[in-house]
C-alpha cells in the first residue's frame, strides 16, 4: 500500500504507518503531492490540503481519504464518493483542545483581557475603564451540541452560567444529561448573552449568523466562533459590532484564511486567533494517530470507522457484516454474468443475521458486483447506488442472501436468481441457482452450464475441456427433478486464464443447452 501524507500529522501516527510490512508511506509536498498522488491507496490531510476534484482525477488507484480534524468542507466529497473513494475524519480527537479554547475566548471578551494586555505593554494603566462583567448567571447559547459543544456546555456549567441550546439531531434526554435546555433558535438568540457556534457547514448553517439573525439578538451580547468562518456573514457582524449592537466577538476562524480582506479585522471589539483552537499538543497528536489507525485499518482489513459517505456501523454490526459483504458483490456478478438480459430491477432477500444489520452495505455490495460487470468505471460500496427492494425470507441455512435479476417488464428476457452463504471457514458459497439446489465456492473463472440430464454429459464436458488442456478444479451439478431430461445446472471451476475460445466446444455437446465463462474475482 501507499499512503500519502499530505499534511503534518503526529510523528506517532507516521510511526504507525510506517510499521506495516511492505507500505509505501510518502510525506508529500505541496510540489509534490501531484505526482505522489497518482498510484496512492490512501490520502491523510488536515486542513491545509484541498482534495478537489482535480486532485482526484490524478489520484487512479485512490481508496480512502482521512482527514485528521472534525470538518471535511475542504474535501470535494461529491466527486469522492462517485470515485468510490471512502473519506474518514476523526471526530472528537480535538474536542476538549477546541472546547477550552472557546472559554479561553469568552473568558476573554467577558473581561477585555486582550485590551488590558495591549495597553499594559505600551505604558498605559487603565484600570478606571477595565469594568467587565461576570459570566456567572449568564445565558450561554450553544448553536450545536456535539462533542464539543456538549464539553463547552460541561465547562459553563461549572462557572454557574445557564447553557440553552440549538441542536436538531440531539434529543432531549442527551442534553438533559449535561445540565441544557434544547430551545428553538430564535429563542436561543434572544435569551443569549454569548452565543457560541459549534455545527458543522452546510447549505442550512452558512451565514446562520447574518443581518436578519442578529436583530433578533439582545443588545450587548457577545458572540464566539470556533467552527467555520461560513457560519457568520462578516459583514452584517461587523456592523453590529460597530453600531453597539453587540458589545463584542471572538473569531478563531474566518470565511478567507488568512483573513486580510475581512471587515472584522482592526475592530477594537473583536478578538481574533489564526485557526488554532484545535492546535494543542495533544489534539494533534490524538487526531494524528486516530486518522492513521482508521486508514491502518481500513487498508489492511476493510474496516470503516467515522466514515462520512457511507453509513456509520458499530464495531459489533461490521464485525458480523463484514464476511457478507464479499458474498453480496459475487451473487451480484454471478447475477450480471449469467443473467440472459442485463437486469433492469435487483430485488435481495435476506434471512437471519443479514437481514438485521448492515443491509445498507450489503446493498450496495450487490450492485457494485452487478454494476462492474457492465461498467468502465469501477463501483464499489461507496458510490453504489440503492437497490430497489429488500423483504426478508427464511431457509434451511440460518444466514443467506437472495439477489434477484429481474426484468423490466413482463413478457421481457426472465430473471434470475441466485441464493448464497457465508460458511464458517468465511468462505463465500452458492447454494442454489434459479431454484435448483448446488453448493459451490464463489471464487475465480467459472464455467457456467446449463444442460439437459442425460447419461454421459459430465464425462463430456470434462473430455472436452481436457483436450481444450484446460484444468477442473471442481466440479458441481444440480438438477430440477429426478428424471432425465430435467434441467440441471452445473459451475465448473477452473484452473488459470481461460480463453472464451473454449465455449464452442462445450455449446457443441448435444445436451449442453447453455455456456458461459464468469469472473468472481
Amino acid at each position: 500500500m501507499k499512503v500519502v501524507v499530505a499534511d503534518k500529522i503526529s510523528d506517532r501516527g507516521v510511526h504507525l504507518l510506517k510499521e506495516q510490512p511492505g507500505w509505501n508511506i510518502v510525506l508529500a509536498t505541496k510540489d509534490t503531492l501531484n505526482a505522489e498522488i497518482a498510484d496512492a491507496d490512501a490520502l491523510i490531510v488536515r486542513s491545509a490540503t484541498k482534495v478537489t476534484a482535480e486532485l482526484l482525477d490524478r489520484a487512479k488507484k485512490l481508496r480512502a481519504v482521512g482527514r485528521a480534524g472534525v470538518g471535511v468542507d475542504n474535501i470535494d466529497l461529491d466527486e469522492a464518493t462517485k470515485r468510490g473513494v471512502l473519506v474518514m475524519s476523526t471526530p472528537g480527537g480535538n474536542a476538549i483542545s477546541v472546547a477550552e479554547h472557546t472559554f479561553a475566548l469568552l473568558l476573554a471578551l467577558a473581561r477585555q483581557v486582550p485590551r488590558l494586555d495591549k495597553a499594559i505593554h505600551e505604558g498605559r494603566w487603565e484600570k478606571s475603564s477595565a469594568a467587565g462583567t461576570e459570566v456567572r448567571g449568564k445565558t450561554l447559547g450553544l448553536i450545536g451540541l456535539g462533542r464539543i459543544g456538549s464539553e463547552v456546555a460541561v465547562r459553563a456549567e461549572a462557572f454557574d452560567m445557564r447553557v440553552l441550546a440549538y441542536d436538531p439531531y440531539i434529543s432531549e434526554a442527551a442534553a438533559h444529561e449535561i445540565s441544557v435546555e434544547l430551545v428553538p433558535l430564535e429563542k436561543l438568540l434572544a435569551e443569549s448573552d454569548f452565543v457560541s457556534l459549534h455545527t458543522a457547514l452546510s447549505p442550512a448553517t452558512q451565514n446562520l449568523i447574518n443581518a436578519a439573525t442578529i436583530q433578533k439578538m439582545k443588545k450587548g451580547a457577545r458572540v464566539i466562533n470556533t467552527a467555520r468562518g461560513e457560519l457568520i456573514d462578516e459583514a452584517a457582524l461587523a456592523d453590529a459590532l460597530r453600531s453597539g449592537k453587540f458589545a463584542g466577538a471572538a473569531l478563531d476562524v474566518f470565511m478567507e484564511e488568512p483573513p486580510t480582506n475581512s471587515p472584522l479585522v482592526g475592530l477594537p471589539n473583536v478578538i481574533a486567533t489564526p485557526h488554532v483552537a484545535g492546535s494543542t499538543a495533544e489534539a494533534q497528536e490524538e487526531v494524528g494517530t486516530q486518522v492513521a489507525v482508521q486508514i491502518k485499518d481500513y487498508l489492511a482489513e476493510g474496516i470503516i470507522r467515522n466514515a462520512v459517505n457511507l453509513p456509520a456501523l458499530s464495531a459489533d454490526q461490521y464485525r458480523r457484516v463484514r464476511p457478507y459483504l464479499e458474498l453480496a458483490e459475487r451473487l451480484g456478478s454471478l447475477v450480471s454474468q449469467a443473467a440472459a438480459s442485463r437486469p433492469a430491477r435487483i430485488r435481495i432477500r435476506y434471512a437471519g443475521e443479514v437481514a438485521e444489520v448492515g443491509t445498507h452495505l450489503l446493498r450496495s455490495a450487490i450492485l457494485a458486483g452487478v454494476l462492474n460487470v457492465v461498467l468502465d468505471e469501477k463501483v464499489n460500496v461507496v458510490n453504489a447506488p440503492a437497490v430497489e427492494e429488500t423483504r426478508r425470507r427464511e431457509h434451511g441455512f440460518p444466514n443467506t442472501l437472495e439477489v434477484s435479476a429481474l426484468p423490466e417488464k413482463t413478457g421481457a428476457a426472465p430473471g434470475f436468481t441466485v441464493e448464497g452463504t457465508v460458511l464458517h471457514d468465511g468462505s463465500p458459497r452458492v447454494l442454489q441457482i434459479e431454484g435448483i439446489p448446488l453448493e459451490a465456492l464463489l471464487e475465480g473463472t467459472i464455467l457456467y452450464l446449463r444442460n439437459r440430464d442425460e447419461p454421459g454429459v459430465i464425462g463430456q464436458i470434462g473430455s472436452t475441456l481436457g483436450k481444450l488442456g484446460v484444468n477442473i478444479a471442481t466440479f458441481a451439478l444440480g438438477r430440477r427433478d429426478a428424471q432425465r431430461g430435467a434441467d440441471a445446472i452445473s459451475l465448473v471451476r477452473v484452473d488459470g486464464e481461460v480463453s472464451a475460445s473454449i465455449l464452442g466446444p462445450i455449446r457443441a455437446i448435444p445436451a449442453v443447452t447453455e455456456a458461459k465463462l464468469l469472473h468472481l474475482g
